[in-house]
């Protein structure tokens, strides 16, 4: 399932609900971006074996994100028992008596906590069916979890798709902007000629004392200064290596950011090496472009 010619985005929601052996249960599904994939789960834990079956689900289809991961069991009758989770019970009480123990070394006088107080905390009591089949439950639980996670799936990929326009249509604006920045080059040619010829000419009236390797060094610096040919090019391979990720299947989130780490260096020395208020306003066109793309790549798996 990882594998898709669809761009899937790293944002989704879902849920499914379900019921059966004397019980009525509900699947949440959360996903935000995140730079691997990070599942949490909250799952009763007297399910026995249904932990690791959802997370090895979860990461066969799943490679980017950060997941929670949620199901909410409870009893539709009268088998159903209620039971202290232990483990939570030991841990609010030692935090209880730390606070007391701080509170008192304060001078501070605290409410006496009750049974019923500590008992109406989340996570202290679990409700669990006498005499399930832990084998079905499992089973059917599972099967609603697929369920659960194909309708996550299908949210993340229309995300995805729209996700993609977007990214197409920018990489579009950015190559409309390389364009206007060539057409600026050509524009300025006769004049960048001539001032090019006014600053060989300052060279040529301070040679006297100058070694020659000198006098080229200074040369090769004022062509490479006022020559953005390089980025120009650049900057238009780097549009078409975006194209060809985002027409490729499988995760390309990581590899799209570092292309737009190039695209920006590229912009900036674009602006740094301009000289013309036209090929600058050009480039901060592009830095800002490129900076709104760089935020929608951030949610691609």
């Amino acid at each position: 399932m990882k594998e898709t010619s669809m761009r899937q985005s790293m944002t989704g929601f879902a849920s499914a609900q379900g019921s059966g052996l004397g019980l009525s249960w509900q699947w949440e599904l959360r996903g935000v971006n995140g730079k691997g994939l990070d599942v949490r789960l909250r799952l009763p834990d007297w399910v026995d074996g249904l932990e690791p079956l959802v997370r090895a689900e979860t990461s066969k289809s799943l490679t980017r994100g950060n997941i929670q991961i949620g199901l909410k069991l409870t009893s539709d009758g009268a088998e159903g028992s209620v039971r202290i989770d232990e483990g939570q019970l030991s841990a609010v009480l030692q935090a209880m008596t730390r606070i007391e123990e701080e509170a008192m070394q304060r001078g501070l006088s605290l409410a006496p906590s009750t049974a019923a107080d500590v008992v109406a905390l989340r996570g202290m009591l679990t409700t669990e069916a006498a005499d399930v089949d832990q084998d079905d439950l499992r089973k059917r639980l599972m099967e609603n979890f697929h369920s659960a996670l194909k309708s996550f799936i299908e949210m993340r990929l229309a995300e995805g798709a729209a996700l993609s326009d977007i990214l197409n249509r920018q990489l579009t604006g950015i190559e409309a902007l390389v364009g206007q920045a060539a057409a600026a080059i050509d524009a300025r040619s006769g004049a960048q000629a001539e001032r090019m010829r006014g600053q060989l000419a300052r060279v040529m009236e301070n040679i006297d004392g100058i070694e020659e390797a000198r006098i080229a060094q200074e040369l090769a610096m004022i062509a490479v200064k006022s020559d953005v040919t390089e980025e120009i090019d650049r900057l238009t391979a780097h549009v078409a290596a975006a194209r060809g990720l985002l027409a490729q299947t499988g995760p390309v989130g990581r590899k799209l950011d570092f292309l737009c780490q190039e695209f920006n260096r590229e912009a900036n020395t674009l602006c740094a090496k301009s000289g013309d208020a036209e090929l600058t306003r050009i480039g901060l066109d592009l830095k800002t472009l490129i900076d709104q793309m760089r935020e929608q790549i951030q949610n691609v798996e």
